[in-house]
């Protein structure tokens, strides 16, 4: 049973699991507080009445959809600062043992 712990630890199968699990945990949080709440400001900033979303510029008959990508980037932002805090708070990445 030793030698699975040391394995585990050695790999860093831990700061893995914990991302894994913190990413899957978070994101649907931090979707609705991007969607809801951050999202609607900044479509507000850019003259969007819809919001972030659906927000566009046209060159001819084209549509070009910039406000989906905006939001989807910031959603990554949100959620890497979160899961980073999360870890360094918890000192979640003190559990990895360096190889020797």
């Amino acid at each position: 049973m030793k030698g699975f712990i040391n394995f585990i630890r050695e790999q860093g199968v831990t700061g893995l699991a914990v991302g894994f699990i913190l990413g899957g945990a978070v994101s649907k949080l931090v979707t609705a507080i991007v969607t809801d709440l951050i999202n609607p400001l900044v479509g507000l900033a850019l003259g969007s009445v819809e919001g972030l979303k659906e927000s566009y510029f046209g060159i001819g008959s084209a549509k070009i959809m910039y406000g989906d990508l905006i939001s989807v980037f910031i959603d990554f932002i949100v959620i890497s600062f979160v899961v980073y805090f999360g870890v360094k708070l918890l000192k979640l990445d003190k559990l990895d043992k360096k190889k020797e």
